[in-house]
């Protein structure tokens, strides 16, 4: 019966770790950005702005649910008070730029009018019966 001792042990733990390391070694590095990681769909409209000068959007998408949708964008967010307040324009016009450069794509246009009918209808549940017309609630009184 063979005993091990403990620097042969040690030695062949070591020699196994470094194998380890040395396979682990050979994996390209990943980046350590903490950056958000970029879909497929957003480089490509990352690289074609890169090589053309963009195109100006046009006004409205050409698309009667989207359309609609934007335009009653404001109002029913505000009604359903989805967003702060403050928040609401950056987040509409982020909303109608990404809708009105999704109708000019080729490969994105035929599925946006599902898509706009899903945020209608998220927005719709949301809003839980009350009207996009409803008057701003008025703001509470801090002072006392």
């Amino acid at each position: 019966m063979k005993h091990f001792t403990v620097p042969r042990f040690a030695t062949a733990a070591c020699a196994g770790c470094a194998l380890l390391l040395a396979a682990c070694s050979q994996q390209p590095a990943r980046p350590t950005s903490s950056a958000p990681v970029r879909t497929h769909h957003h480089v490509h409209h990352l690289s074609s702005a890169a090589e053309t000068a963009p195109t100006p959007l046009p006004s409205r998408t050409g698309i009667p649910v989207c359309d609609a949708y934007l335009s009653t964008y404001i109002a029913c967010h505000r009604a359903a008070n989805i967003f702060a307040p403050d928040q609401l324009q950056s987040r509409y016009e982020t909303m109608r730029d990404s809708l009105l450069r999704d109708s000019q794509d080729p490969d994105i246009r035929p599925q946006l009018a599902n898509r706009c009918e899903s945020l209608q209808q998220s927005l719709h549940e949301a809003l839980h019966g009350k009207s996009c017309d409803a008057p701003l609630p008025m703001p509470s009184s801090s002072s006392h």
